[in-house]
């Protein structure tokens, strides 16, 4: 089984030809298309603007469009302290993005508590979410965050796409004895029954 996803192309036919799998096409774009979520709870989400600006261009690995609605996102970068008043809301959140979501743990705060061992601070963001990857730092550099975002595009470039598609049961075939039973059930609740 191959693990590598790779775009292919053959010379020997027209220009306008691309060979690949459909599995690795998919993964090629969802890797180059993340929406981050920001969750900018500290001091970790000035790092995050810096990283969105022109210096470090995140526009580049195609997460240049910040959606603060969780339903347009598939990346949550949880950057900063998360308290126990605030973790519901970054949960309920999560749970609003729409699946395939990934989530990035941007920080020594997001990642551990960082240095705060109080009863307040939620030791770790990984208690409430799956967390796909930790930048470590306190408070990290952006190149540290576009690495995790290289990281994290490597990834999702490795996930199956096609082979975790469900058929819906809609277009399950029944045997036709039931399909003529469910008929004559239906037909049988709406005669009135006779005095």
């Amino acid at each position: 089984m191959r693990t590598k996803a790779e775009i292919g192309y053959d010379t020997r036919l027209e220009s306008d030809v691309v060979l690949t799998r459909v599995d690795a096409a998919l993964g090629w774009i969802r890797k180059n298309s993340l929406w981050p979520m920001p969750m900018g709870l500290a001091c970790c989400a000035i790092e995050f603007m810096a990283t969105a600006a022109s210096r470090f261009d995140i526009s580049r690995f195609g997460s240049e469009v910040a959606r603060f609605s969780p339903r347009q996102a598939d990346v949550m970068i949880v950057a900063g302290t998360v308290t126990y008043k605030m973790a519901l809301a970054v949960k309920r959140i999560y749970d609003q993005m729409p699946n395939p979501k990934w989530v990035i743990a941007m920080g020594a705060c997001a990642s551990t508590g960082g240095m705060y061992r109080s009863y307040a601070v939620l030791q770790g963001v990984d208690r409430i979410l799956p967390v796909d990857v930790y930048v470590a730092g306190c408070p990290p550099r952006p190149e540290a965050l576009l690495d995790a975002l290289l990281k994290l595009q490597k990834k999702i470039s490795t996930q199956p796409v096609v082979s975790n598609l469900v058929v819906a049961d809609v277009f399950k075939r029944q045997p036709n004895d039931e399909i003529l039973q469910s008929e004559q059930a239906t037909a049988e609740d709406a005669v009135p029954a006779q005095p």
